[in-house]
Formats: C-alpha cells, sequence, structure tokens
C-alpha cells in the first residue's frame, strides 16, 4: 500500500507543479494532496500544523488566483467597470475557452468593459495589462508553493530511502 500512495504523491506533486503553470489543472490542490498521500504512508509523518498550515494556504491561493487579476486591473487604473468585466471574463474564459481563456478572459472583460464604458482604447489596454499582471502573480504564487511542498515531498522520499 505504501508504493501506491508514494506513486499516487509523486504523480500528485508533479501535476501541482504543471498546475501551476497551466490554468486548467488546480496546481496547489494536486500538491497538497501529494502531500498528503506521503503522509499516509508508514514512513513519512508531517505534523499536524505543517498539515494545516499548508492545506489552508492551497485553499487560499486558489481563491486568490481568481481574485487577484481584478486586482490588477483596479491597480492599472482600470475602473470598477473594468474589474468587473476580468471578473467575468475570467469566469467565462475558464469554463468556455480553458486554458487559454482563462489567460485571455480577464484581460479580455476589462478591455472590453473599459472600451464599453469609456472608449478609450488606451485606459482600456492598461486596464487589461493589469489584469495580465495579476495572473502572472496569482501563477508565481501557486509555483511558488507547489515548488516547496516538491522541495518537503522530495526531502522525506530521500530520507525514508
Amino acid at each position: 500500500m505504501d508504493v501506491i500512495l508514494i506513486i499516487a504523491g509523486i504523480i500528485l506533486i508533479l501535476m501541482g507543479l504543471i498546475g501551476a503553470l497551466l490554468p486548467v489543472l488546480p496546481g496547489p490542490p494536486l500538491a497538497f494532496l501529494g502531500i498528503i498521500a506521503l503522509h499516509l504512508t508508514t514512513f513519512v509523518q508531517y505534523g499536524t500544523n505543517f498539515l494545516i498550515i499548508t492545506g489552508i494556504l492551497a485553499v487560499v491561493i486558489t481563491l486568490l488566483d481568481y481574485v487577484v487579476p481584478s486586482w490588477g486591473t483596479k491597480r492599472f487604473g482600470g475602473s470598477q467597470m473594468g474589474v468587473r468585466g476580468a471578473m467575468i471574463g475570467t469566469l467565462v474564459g475558464i469554463f468556455i475557452f480553458p486554458p487559454f481563456g482563462i489567460i485571455l478572459g480577464p484581460f479580455m472583460g476589462a478591455f472590453i468593459a473599459e472600451m464599453i464604458h469609456e472608449n478609450n482604447t488606451r485606459k482600456a489596454i492598461r486596464s487589461g495589462l493589469g489584469s495580465f499582471m495579476g495572473f502572472l502573480i496569482g501563477s508565481g504564487m501557486k509555483l511558488i508553493y507547489a515548488a516547496v511542498l516538491t522541495f518537503y515531498f522530495a526531502k522525506e522520499i530521500i530520507v525514508a530511502i
């Protein structure tokens, strides 16, 4: 059973790393499940605090990944309409045009909303770029989280062997 859990953990950790870069996969939750799989073996026992903190971080980072593009839109000077457009674009992109829609959706949503609201191409482009920067920040958070969990996973595997 331990071998199956270790293999499942390796697959989940790798999928978590890939999911940090590809918006189709939920990277942080998959990486966390990889840690849980390893924890369920007889070789490795992570502390309760470690598991609780990493679990909470997986949820928070996953939720922030959907909010940060809207924050970026606002930060780059987008109006409330642009922020709403980025949020709508994120939802449309997730469900209608995965995986690229998750990247382009917030940009296009913010851009279109700003064009409708003020018909100012410069402001619409800035708003869209803000949502794209938010996407990059969200991806960076996911990548750092997945890399840290990969480190802890690999460290325990090496020690167990």
